[in-house]
């Protein structure tokens, strides 16, 4: 019971993840409907989204201790280290991206502004740098958890954040219009675009 009690938890909380930060990524947006205060409110649905992620991380280490009836192993057939190493081999250069995503998007990386301008650094080579960070922790978290269905779980985060990463796309024109057109052509949202 507490398996899938847990199971459900982590299904409502990454959808309820997706639905907050796609709220907190539109302050333009909703400007238009609720005025200036639109960007406080991004903030909380920012906080709340990040309270979600904890959320899930939770159901996936409860999920180490009740997994659900599945035809998959509980565990990956090799010992744990190997999972460490695999884990560690994805996991320190997306935690390393996504901190450099953050560092370089400043105090817009939780709170938006409408005066804040276009990002530099990591941004000049990557529209998404925190995003294509973030999304591997995921099965990171799955793999270190030696867990074969979560690491099979933690792939619907990578559609989750591309659909956060086209939302905030959207916002991104309406802020800042013809400049943040150009910025798109010139650079990759997933990948590095080489540049010209």
């Amino acid at each position: 019971m507490i398996a899938w009690i847990n199971f459900v938890v982590l299904l409502f909380a990454s959808l309820l993840f997706l639905f907050f930060y796609v709220r907190s990524v539109s302050p333009a947006g909703r400007e238009k409907i609720i005025g200036p205060r639109a960007y406080r409110l991004c903030f909380y649905d920012r906080l709340i989204s990040g309270g979600l992620e904890f959320i899930i991380t939770g159901n996936f280490v409860l999920y180490r201790f009740f997994p659900l009836p599945s035809p998959l192993s509980v565990r990956f057939p090799w010992p744990w280290w190997v999972s460490l190493v695999i884990a560690a081999l994805i996991g320190v250069p997306a935690a390393l991206l996504m901190v450099i995503g953050v560092r370089d998007a400043g105090e817009e990386a939780i709170r938006p502004k409408k005066e804040h301008t276009l990002y530099g650094g990591s941004y000049a080579y990557l529209r998404h740098p925190q995003a294509v960070g973030e999304v591997f922790l995921f099965p990171v978290m799955a793999i270190l958890l030696h867990s074969p269905f979560l690491t099979l779980f933690s792939l619907i985060y990578f559609p989750i954040f591309v659909v956060m990463c086209y939302a905030e796309e959207q916002d991104l024109l309406l802020r800042y219009g013809d400049a943040y057109a150009e910025y798109c052509k010139h650079t990759g949202a997933f990948w590095p675009k080489k540049q010209k």
